[in-house]
């Protein structure tokens, strides 16, 4: 019997971890497995047409709030033109609040949890005839943190440049607004396996530009993940790996063997949310913020490794004004700032508790929250405009002279974005996204010179020059 696991990521440089772990105990039951790897970019009706080329018996989707809409789609086509093709979803979008699925009579049966063992009985049963229950709520695979090898195959290549990896399955926590907070408990791959898979990825193309742990609190506990740094120092690893961590875990031999490692082999992200205590406290997340902003400003300074820090904007007991706090607090400790934006997921704890908090949210994926007690739609949608200045300004990198130009005489941060967001609406009225390139640094010239005149205008025209002359290599109508 031949079985299709199909992805839909995000864009052409992910990949997807999820079928690649079915893959290995379905050919081990001696099941055909064919991988489809697709992105947001490419058209549906490309993507069904790969589908059904394949001629599978049982066709598999990975879903996630990013890509159900296209994978609801993809399965419903599939099952007019295929009926007795065998429908499985599963992934965190469809592993809670099933019975929203009652209606989606394309879909045979969804496994909730994790899939490994569950597919392979799923299968079993649909090849020999044998029944089987449209929900399925798999236990957890006590053999998934056994295994050897990394999942990724040369011959799945060519592929996204960033691959994920797991060395541990679970949270220590419980955040009131993450999934990992409906499981309990860690499973831990053996350090002697982690070092053999981490070398299985040296083997791999040399296009791959990242491996991410997906670990959702890798050094919990810390004593482990100093071992893996240590670990990953030698220079026989010579890849670049992303980690979450939680600075409150980390000790000083920690901050000892980070500072160790060359420019650009590591990237740590550390997940803020907030500094407003009383707001931590009702989404169950137990930590200091004043220890996080010390512990990431340090790792900082070390000047070796990019720090990524996140806040969320709609938690309970946030404020707009109480959020440009946490704003201000955060942003110089850190390389990048990721502001995201409450998503009420099924199965969460916040969700259940949505209405005792007064929080508005879409029925329709990714569930954004639409208003608070505290925080307004529109608030919202000014947050969401300052998102999308510093995704055009800060995540790029083009205008990195001309930004610590300005923050060398302010602090705060979150009034320059929001004072630009309004600068560039009266001034141009169009979307960020589509205001080229050259009238960006206009707007940011015109911006600055305005509201901080204590900047020389020399000064900043040096600083905008070098921004421009560093990223724009075709000739431009820019004049200052």
């Amino acid at each position: 019997m031949k079985i299709l696991l199909v992805a839909v990521n995000g864009s052409y440089s992910h990949t997807n971890l999820a079928i690649r772990c079915l893959r290995e105990p379905l050919e081990k039951a001696g099941f055909e497995v064919v991988l489809l790897e697709r992105n947001l970019r490419d058209r549906t009706a490309h993507i069904l047409q790969d589908i059904l080329a394949i001629k599978a018996d049982v066709v598999g989707f990975s879903t996630y709030i990013w890509n159900c809409d296209v994978m609801y789609a993809l399965a419903s086509d599939l099952k007019h033109i295929a009926p007795g093709t065998k429908i499985v979803f599963g992934g965190p979008e469809v592993s809670y609040e099933t019975e929203r699925f009652d209606s989606f009579s394309f879909i045979d049966a969804i496994i909730c949890g994790e899939g490994e063992k569950a597919m392979v009985d799923l299968c079993l049963a649909i090849e020999n005839g044998q029944p089987y229950g449209r929900i399925i709520n798999a236990v957890p695979y006590a053999e998934a943190m056994q295994d050897t090898g990394i999942h990724y195959r040369c011959e799945d290549y060519p592929a996204g440049s960033m691959l994920y990896y797991e060395s541990s399955r679970g949270c220590p926590y419980c955040c009131a607004y993450c999934l990992s907070s409906a499981t309990q408990g860690v499973r831990y791959k053996s350090l002697e396996q982690l070092e053999a898979d981490l070398l299985e990825f040296e083997k791999l193309p040399d296009n791959i530009k990242i491996i991410k742990f997906v670990d959702r609190t890798f050094n919990f506990p810390v004593e482990r993940a100093n071992r893996i740094w240590s670990l990953l120092l030698e220079d026989r690893f010579t890849r670049n790996y992303h980690f979450e961590v939680c600075a409150s875990l980390l000790n000083e031999e920690s901050f000892r063997i980070l500072e160790k490692f060359p420019k650009g082999k590591i990237q740590l992200e550390f997940g803020l949310q907030s500094t407003n205590p009383e707001t931590l406290k009702a989404v169950s997340r137990h930590i200091n913020p004043g220890e996080t902003l010390r512990a990431v400003g340090r790792i900082k300074s070390f000047g070796n490794i990019h720090v990524h820090l996140d806040l969320i904007a709609g938690l309970p007991y946030e404020s707009y004004e109480r959020f440009s706090q946490s704003f201000n607090e955060a942003f110089p400790v850190c390389d990048m700032l990721q502001l995201g934006f409450l998503k009420l997921l099924p199965g969460t704890a916040l969700r259940r508790d949505a209405e005792k908090y007064g929080i508005v949210y879409s029925d329709k994926v990714p569930y954004n929250v639409l208003c608070t007690k505290w925080l307004s739609f529109e608030e919202i949608t000014k947050l969401s405009d300052i998102d999308e200045l510093m995704e055009r300004l800060c995540e790029s990198g083009h205008f990195r002279e001309t930004l610590q130009t300005v923050f060398a005489y302010t602090s705060d941060y979150f009034g320059f974005f929001e004072g630009l967001s309004k600068y560039v609406k009266l001034n141009d009225g169009r979307r960020l996204q589509k205001i080229s390139q050259p009238d960006v640094f206009k707007l940011l010239y015109g911006y600055i010179l305005q509201k901080y005149t204590e900047i020389s205008q020399a000064a900043l025209e040096g600083a905008i020059h070098s921004d421009f002359l560093a990223c724009e290599t075709r000739k431009s109508g820019l004049r200052l």
